[in-house]
C-alpha cells in the first residue's frame, strides 16, 4: 500500500495563534482517506508545520501501518531536518521531530518531499480553519469543515503533476470498481425491543435476535463477501458470528464501529429521557457536537467512524465487506454516502437486523444501493 500524506501548520504573529491541518491520500487515485486540523493555541510557524507532520503520520499509521509513504510539506526547514541533510538546533524542535521520525519508522519506507505551497492548497486550508474556528471559540470538525462533506471523493493523478479534481455536486461516473460494504445492524436486544437507548452496555440478543441473526446470516450466504468487519459490542459481534459460520469467514473488530455512548440515557426511553433531561435533549437533537450527559457527541462518533470506514477501505479495496454495526454508525456510513445534512440522522428509520448496501468508488461520489432491507425476516 502506497499512501501520501500532506500536512502544513501556520501562526498569526510567529510566535502567535497558530493551527495544523494533515491530508492523507491514496497514492494511486489520490483519494483523501482521512484530514486532521488542530489549533495549537499560540506556537511558532515551524512548531505548526511539525504539528501537522505528526498529525499527518499518526492518520497514514492508523490507516495502513505497513505502507510506502511520502510526506510532502512546503516547508524546507522540515523536509530537510526529517531527510537529515540538515541539523535541528532549536531545542523546541527536537522533541517534534523525535516524534515524527519515531512514527516514520513504523511504515515500510518514508521518504520526504518539498512542494511548492501552491501544491498544498488542501492542508494549508484546513491550518487556517482550525486557527478561525479558535478564534471563533469553537473546536474544528471534519463535519465543519468546508471540504469535509467531498474530502472522500477528491482525487488527484498518482504523482500529483496535476491539480486536484474535485467531483461535481451532481453525479459524476466513476471509471473503477468499488469497494462495497453491506451494513447490517444487529439482532433485537432487550433494549430494543422496548426502544431504549442502547450505547456501549454490553446487552445479549434475545431469542427472537439469535433468529433474525441467522436468518441474515442465510440471507448473505448467496453473497460473495470478502471480510466481516464488526463493532466490538457483544451483540453485533454474535450477529456476525452467525454470518461467519455460514461464511467461513473470521471476524475482525474494528472500535470505531461501536454504538454511541449514549451516557446518563443509557437504558431510558425518549420518552423518559424527555421527561428527564428535557433541555439536554433539546441541545443534542439541535446540535450533532453536543453529547448527552457523560456520553458521546454524534460528531465524536462521526469522525471515528470515518476513520474506521476509511482503514477498511484501504485494506479491502475493491472487495466485498460485510459490517456488522449499530444504528447510528450505519445511519452516519450512509449520511456520508449521500453527502445529507446532519438533520438526516433524525430521518432515517433503522431495523434490527436490517441490511443496507453502499458502494464506495476512489474516482467518484458513494452509492446507496439499499437501505434498510428486512426481506428475510419475513
Amino acid at each position: 500500500m502506497r499512501l501520501i500524506v500532506e500536512a502544513d501548520g501556520g501562526s498569526r504573529g510567529n510566535p502567535g495563534p497558530a493551527g495544523y491541518g494533515a491530508v492523507v491520500r491514496d497514492a494511486v487515485s489520490g483519494e483523501v482517506l482521512a484530514e486532521a486540523a488542530e489549533s495549537l493555541g499560540v506556537a511558532t510557524n515551524n512548531v505548526a508545520e511539525y504539528r501537522g507532520l505528526i498529525a499527518a503520520l499518526t492518520k497514514a499509521a492508523e490507516l495502513a501501518p505497513d505502507a510506502d509513504v511520502e510526506a510532502r510539506m512546503d516547508s524546507k526547514l522540515v523536509v530537510e531536518q526529517m531527510s537529515g541533510r540538515w541539523r535541528i538546533k532549536h531545542p523546541d524542535m527536537k522533541p517534534l521531530a523525535m516524534e515524527a521520525r519515531k512514527l516514520a519508522s513504523g511504515f515500510s519506507s518514508v521518504r520526504f518531499t518539498w512542494i511548492p505551497r501552491e501544491r498544498n492548497k488542501h492542508a494549508d486550508r484546513l491550518a487556517n480553519e482550525a486557527m478561525d474556528a479558535a478564534a471563533q471559540g469553537r473546536e474544528w470538525s471534519a463535519s465543519s469543515s468546508s471540504a469535509a462533506s467531498s474530502a472522500s471523493s477528491a482525487s488527484a493523478s498518482a504523482d500529483d503533476e496535476e491539480p486536484h479534481r474535485e467531483t461535481s455536486a451532481g453525479w459524476t461516473a466513476p471509471t473503477g470498481a468499488p469497494t462495497r460494504t453491506l451494513l447490517l445492524r444487529h439482532g433485537e436486544t432487550p433494549l430494543s425491543a422496548e426502544k431504549r437507548f442502547a450505547g456501549v452496555g454490553e446487552i445479549p440478543l434475545t431469542e427472537t435476535g439469535v433468529l433474525q441473526a441467522q436468518a441474515a446470516a442465510k440471507a448473505l450466504a448467496g453473497r460473495s463477501i470478502d471480510a466481516i468487519v464488526s463493532s466490538p459490542l457483544g451483540r453485533a459481534r454474535q450477529t456476525a458470528q452467525e454470518t461467519a459460520d455460514v461464511l467461513g469467514l473470521p471476524v475482525r473488530t474494528d472500535d470505531g464501529f461501536r454504538e454511541t455512548d449514549f451516557g446518563d440515557w443509557e437504558g431510558y426511553t425518549f420518552a423518559e429521557v424527555r421527561e428527564r433531561w428535557p433541555a439536554e435533549l433539546d441541545a443534542w437533537l439541535a446540535d450533532p457536537s453536543v453529547a448527552p450527559p457523560h456520553g458521546e457527541s454524534f460528531t465524536a462518533v462521526a469522525r471515528r467512524v470515518n476513520t474506521a470506514r476509511d482503514k477498511l477501505l484501504v485494506r479491502f479495496r475493491q472487495q466485498t465487506v460485510l459490517i456488522v454495526s449499530h444504528v447510528t454508525p450505519i445511519k452516519l456510513l450512509v449520511r456520508s454516502a449521500l453527502d445529507a445534512p446532519p438533520s438526516s440522522l433524525y430521518r432515517m428509520f433503522l431495523d434490527v437486523s436490517s441490511i443496507s448496501e453502499i458502494d464506495w468508488y476512489a474516482d467518484g461520489p458513494a452509492v446507496l444501493k439499499g437501505f434498510n432491507d428486512t426481506h428475510h425476516l419475513g
